[in-house]
């Protein structure tokens, strides 16, 4: 059975090789640029993010005040208060898109200290939202996005791929000097690999919301909070905002209620007489994202860590070691490490291609027709299986159709010029 597939599996492999290895290069490069980014920003925005340590503080809501008048008209959205001593609090306002205007307080006296943008749920900033931008989408907004997605469809085919061909070489005895680091390279970081194809999929546009709906229809999506206010009797088309003196006793109540992480958000209601959402977004080891609704003083609603299922536990903290944030500075190595480790794998394939290719023109590894070489039941089932994934995995589905049928069109091409070339040089022909 192997030999029978492995001219296949080894067209397939060079070919997708070829297609994805720029995009899975860039993928890598931002992705170690990102890992090493906490350390990068703590250094470049420490004005913003450090003040001395002082062993009291003013009230929360006074720093909230003090923000406020920063931006005068303004409303907060969110605040996440300082998690120890030293760090400032961030009084985070509403804008349009993810982008946010975040204002920096010194706890001690509240006293303003900078104001940068931050982005998206996680409230990164600019020079991690940058990488990130460049990692996901190549700063090109949605349609970058399929560079993204394109480059985790077909890492892992190419990953187990490469396993396949290492283990039809070594049955053979015919492993090279020149694939053997290649090799070497691949199994060491292949679990890392189908890690992070695995975990970008569900980051990525068309891929994403199948694995979202699959999440969604076993049950394994990540409970949310439900509260919020009634709005029966508010005026919603004249809004009257909350006071932020209330964010003393909102805060106190959820403490009270187990929320006891340093790092967490309060996200502040659109209007009076709406719940207040305070959430822990600790993604370290141990993950801390509890969260309660609180209105009235009393906390009218609560999602605990522990009572997620157990895939939106998985879903969690695979998100996060994608990340590198969950074990903290291990993590971060283990990402570069896995990162760096797809650069040489990319650069050392395109290296044996071009030992090996021919003096003219683009190399040929493989022959074409090693299909019919593989048993018609195998490949029928082969085939279901690929036409399955092709539709879960879009835009994997989409390109190995377009590779069939380019590949298809060169080889009628080629056919033809055969035969053209055959009539010309018979004896008849002359």
């Amino acid at each position: 059975m192997t030999e029978s597939w492995r001219g296949l599996v080894l067209r397939f492999h060079f070919y997708a090789g070829v297609l994805v290895g720029p995009f899975v290069l860039i993928a890598a490069l931002t992705g170690v640029l990102y890992a090493a980014t906490p350390q990068l920003e703590s250094w470049l925005y420490s004005d913003h993010l450090r003040v001395p340590a002082a062993t009291s503080s003013v009230p929360l809501s006074e720093q909230v005040k003090a923000a406020m008048a920063s931006r005068p008209g303004d409303v907060p959205a969110a605040i996440r208060p300082a998690p120890e001593p030293g760090a400032t609090t961030r009084v985070l306002f509403a804008a349009d898109g993810d982008a946010r205007p975040t204002v920096f307080v010194n706890p001690a006296d509240g006293t303003v200290v900078g104001e940068l943008m931050t982005y998206g749920t996680s409230g990164v900033l600019p020079l991690r939202t940058t990488i990130d931008s460049i990692h996901r989408n190549l700063l090109l907004g949605e349609p970058g996005r399929l560079y993204s997605e394109l480059a985790a469809s077909w890492l892992w085919v190419v990953a187990l791929g490469g396993v396949f061909l290492w283990f039809s070489r070594r049955r053979a005895q015919r492993t090279r000097p020149t694939t053997r680091r290649h090799a070497t390279v691949g199994l060491t970081v292949l679990v890392g690999a189908l890690f992070l194809s695995a975990t970008g999929l569900t980051w990525s546009a068309y891929a994403g919301e199948n694995v979202a709906d699959l999440r969604q229809a076993l049950n394994w999506s990540t409970p949310a909070l439900e509260g919020g206010g009634d709005h029966a009797g508010h005026d919603m088309t004249n809004p009257i905002p909350p006071s932020p003196g209330q964010v003393d006793s909102v805060l106190a109540t959820a403490r009270s209620a187990g929320i006891d992480a340093g790092l967490i958000e309060i996200t502040v209601p659109p209007m009076a007489g709406m719940a207040w959402n305070v959430t822990e977004i600790d993604r370290s080891w141990p993950t801390q994202v509890d969260a309660v609704s609180v209105n009235g003083g009393e906390v009218v609603d609560e999602v605990r860590f522990a009572d997620y299922p157990f895939a939106a536990k998985l879903a969690r903290w695979g998100i996060d070691v994608h990340m590198g944030v969950l074990f903290g500075w291990p993590n971060q190595l283990l990402m570069l490490a896995i990162g760096l480790g797809l650069v040489a794998l990319v650069v050392l394939g395109y290296r044996i291609w071009w030992l090996r290719r021919p003096t003219a023109g683009f190399g040929r590894p493989v022959p074409r027709g090693q299909w019919r070489k593989v048993p018609r039941a195998q490949l029928v089932v082969v085939l279901v299986v690929a036409a399955a994934i092709g539709w879960f995995l879009p835009l994997l589905g989409l390109s190995l159709l377009a590779f069939l049928v380019v590949d298809a069109v060169l080889s009628a091409r080629s056919r033809r010029r055969r035969t053209t070339s055959e009539v010309e040089s018979s004896p008849v022909a002359g």
